[in-house]
């Protein structure tokens, strides 16, 4: 093994330190809760006048939350971004304020307490993860039990009764699990994997139709496949929303892999067909559909409005500043009020203004999650990043999409914000695996203390013969600089270019030499 070095113009010189931003990370953690714990207040105060008598303990128990995700990441993922957890933690605790806040209107259904609990058990697998999983791309030697493991979640309710029209539920002993969500973080791991592996032979081979580059059936058949039958599955379950959130997964990350603006168009499209065909065929589905066309048919009917036109009528009442928390009317909305349409009560007591500081927190940590894939050199981890930040982009534009009426309503619930233990649970997963990404794309290059200059590390064998790629940096096995196609880290085979090593152009040569004999092999290079 051979070391050369490549001179960059930022390297930092040998003795200085990177910031980590672990301080930074912990101020906006308290502030984080102290935001929360003055929403809590301040709704004990315009409902009965005093402070709630459990505004200490929830207080306590949200910082106490926080500052063990901190101590996680600062002891596990150092370099990891400083804004990801803070925004996590400041979205669960406006979550807890608002559902607290609806629990005012329903005495005898408190749901606060509970998902305070279902969040630390969100926070603890978020520890567990980072402390557990050193390398992500481990993860990608698991692509097809992830798969499987994914299908098996989502076939499993359709074994029991339908709650609200939909079969998405595993109830027993008073107990409920939504599996859909974790099924989803299974099928980004699985997605990224195989088009990390396999986006060469989706960019380039196959045939041209008018100017798309269709892969072959062998490359994508699995994938498509794979699709059809999740599909299959939520329509089965009368599950529309998920059913549309992985699609809009599996169109982002093909796009992300190829590079093929085509495939947004097709997908597109192709939601749009199978939405219409869901629609006409499955009642619970046409309902909604009917519902979202018609928003005030209950209304001229005479039976009373329905959710949607009570949401809207919320987000109305609300304007520009809000009622105030605490002072709306959004409990006339029913059942889902704690959870479909809690955004409906943050819209009419937070108003436009609060609705859009909460739409900027989603966008800022999407945002950081893209950043982070940007910043990963090798296929697997960009093409995780891109996958778990387009679940929370396209999640959060479905359900909001659904209560302000600009698309049918889907069930789902708000990431972080509405009641619901499995929702919760996913996103701290989800957040945890942003931050192990981060950290990866943030860690700093080993310097040379001589000359100052990022080393790289190059294995003879890497590339033409398809063997592992090069490693890298030589901190980041694994992560190869060429455009190998194999799995990362486990030892995959990579088939791209040899990243223009002069070793390798001379192992072709001299194959072309044995193969052809010396004369030939001097025609085709093997000798000059």
């Amino acid at each position: 093994m051979t070391a050369t070095t490549a001179p960059t113009a930022d390297a930092p010189p040998p003795g200085i330190r990177l910031p980590r931003r672990r301080g930074v990370e912990l101020l906006l953690l308290a502030g984080a809760v102290l935001i929360s714990v003055y929403g809590y207040v301040e709704v004990g105060l315009a409902r009965h006048g005093t402070v709630p008598a459990g505004a200490a303990s929830y207080g306590a128990g949200l910082a106490v939350l926080a500052l063990l995700g901190h101590l996680a990441v600062r002891f596990r993922a150092p370099y990891a971004d400083p804004l990801l957890l803070p925004i996590a933690v400041l979205l669960n605790g406006l979550g807890l304020v608002l559902i607290f806040r609806l629990d005012q209107e329903t005495p005898k259904d408190q749901a606060a307490p509970t998902q305070l609990i279902w969040s630390a058990l969100g926070v603890a697998l978020f520890i567990g993860v980072l402390a557990l999983l050193r390398d992500y791309r481990v993860l990608q030697r698991y692509a097809y039990l992830s798969v499987a493991a994914a299908l098996v979640l989502m076939v499993v309710p359709i074994l029991f009764p339908a709650v609200n029209g939909a079969k998405i539920w595993i109830r027993f002993a008073g107990f409920s699990i939504q599996p859909g969500e974790f099924a989803k973080i299974l099928l980004s791991v699985f997605f990224a994997a195989y088009l990390a592996a396999n986006r060469h032979a989706l960019a380039y081979t196959g045939r041209r139709l008018w100017r798309m580059q269709l892969p072959t059936g062998r490359v994508l058949g699995p994938i498509v496949a794979i699709w059809l039958i999740s599909v299959a599955v939520l329509v089965l379950e009368r599950d529309l929303g998920t059913s549309l959130l992985f699609f809009g997964v599996f169109v982002v990350l093909l796009y992300a892999a190829t590079g093929r603006t085509g495939w947004i168009a097709v997908g597109l499209l192709l939601a749009a067909v199978g939405a219409a065909a869901v629609g006409s065929v499955e009642p619970h589905v046409h309902s909604r559909v009917a519902d979202w066309l018609h928003p005030f048919a209950s209304i001229e009917r005479g039976e009373g409005a329905s959710q949607l036109a009570l949401s809207l009528f919320a987000f109305g009442a609300g304007g520009m500043l809000g009622t105030g928390l605490g002072q709306g009317h959004s409990a006339l909305i029913g059942f889902a009020m704690k959870s479909d349409f809690i955004l409906a009560t943050a819209g009419e007591e937070l108003g436009y203004t609060g609705l859009t500081a909460l739409f900027l927190l989603y966008t800022l940590l999407v945002a950081r999650g893209y950043r982070a894939g940007l910043a990963i050199r090798e296929p697997f981890g960009r093409l995780l990043a891109v996958g778990l930040s387009s679940l929370l982009a396209i999640q959060v534009f479905v359900i909001a999409g659904g209560v302000m009426g600009l698309i049918p309503l889907t069930g789902m619930a708000m990431p972080f914000l509405a009641q619901g233990g499995s929702s919760v649970v996913t996103n701290w997963i989800m957040i945890a695996l942003l931050v192990r990404i981060s950290d990866r794309a943030r860690r700093p290059r080993p310097v040379r203390a001589d000359t100052g200059v990022i080393a790289r590390v190059v294995v003879p064998e890497a590339g033409a013969d398809g063997d592992a790629g090069p490693p890298g940096d030589g901190h980041d096995p694994g992560e190869g600089t060429g455009d190998g196609d194999g799995p990362g880290p486990a030892g995959g085979r990579r088939r791209g270019r040899a990243d223009g090593q002069p070793g390798s152009r001379r192992r072709r040569r001299a194959r072309n030499t044995r193969r052809n004999g010396n004369g030939n092999g001097r025609r085709n290079g093997g000798a000059r």
